[in-house]
């Protein structure tokens, strides 16, 4: 019998997932509302894929694209978030799962996504985390097989939601923002360096990618409630 999770480990994973642990929570609410944004967005086209990403690394991506993986299956679609920050991936953190196959595996043929994908307690949410770390990243979400990648999930998911690197550390958010639908830039109050966040935004016009919107992360209320703002570019 696999040994139970570490208190630490659940206390962490309730602050991280509050959208699953906390559903009447002000910030759960907010996640709510960037998912009823994003789809008044889709005005001619669904939007099936969205990346999540961020100028610079402790934005608080991963947290956002895991909440609004959450509110989407809440809302019955079936949804995959993939872990693709493939050189500092937290997603199997987040959800206490293994990484030891993922996006690398299917990437490489070594494993099939209907086989790597991870159920989890949350109906309508599977997860594919990163897998082994990879030599090139860059080319693995550039390539022939990535496309296949995208052809395949889109007929196994009605939702793909990527937590991607930060924009300015490395290329691999804007060759996936380029695929995808939709991207969400996440933006941490009273830490982003506003040049930065503009040019992380010229970076993901600059691959031709469509920007969802912003995610204003930890700002405060008066009343010491953390929420999430989103607003269109």
């Amino acid at each position: 019998m696999a040994a139970k999770p570490k208190k630490s480990n659940m206390d962490s994973k309730k602050r991280n997932l509050i959208a699953e642990y906390n559903p009447k929570s002000v910030a759960s609410e907010q996640y709510r509302t960037i998912r009823t944004n994003i789809q008044f967005s889709a005005i001619d086209e669904d939007i099936r894929t969205i990346t999540v990403s961020s100028s610079s690394p402790g934005e608080g991506k991963s947290t956002t694209a895991a909440n609004l993986a959450i509110v989407f299956a809440q809302q019955g679609k079936k949804v995959l978030l993939v872990d693709a920050d493939m050189r500092k991936p937290t997603v199997h953190f987040t959800f206490n799962m293994m990484n030891t196959i993922g996006l690398t595996t299917v990437l490489t043929r070594q494993s099939e996504l209907d086989k790597t994908a991870n159920q989890t307690d949350i109906e309508n949410l599977d997860i594919l985390s990163s897998g082994p770390i990879p030599p090139n990243p860059s080319e693995l979400l550039s390539s022939r097989v990535m496309n296949r990648f995208f052809d395949t999930a889109k007929n196994m998911y009605d939702l793909i939601i990527f937590d991607t690197p930060p924009v300015l550390a490395v290329t691999d958010a804007q060759v996936l923002s380029h695929q995808c639908d939709g991207t969400i830039l996440v933006v941490r109050a009273g830490i982003a360096d506003k040049d930065k966040v503009t040019k992380a935004k010229e970076a993901i016009v600059s691959a031709k990618a469509k920007i969802l919107g912003v995610v204003l992360n930890d700002k405060k209320m008066k009343s010491n409630d953390e929420y999430y703002y989103y607003g269109n570019n």
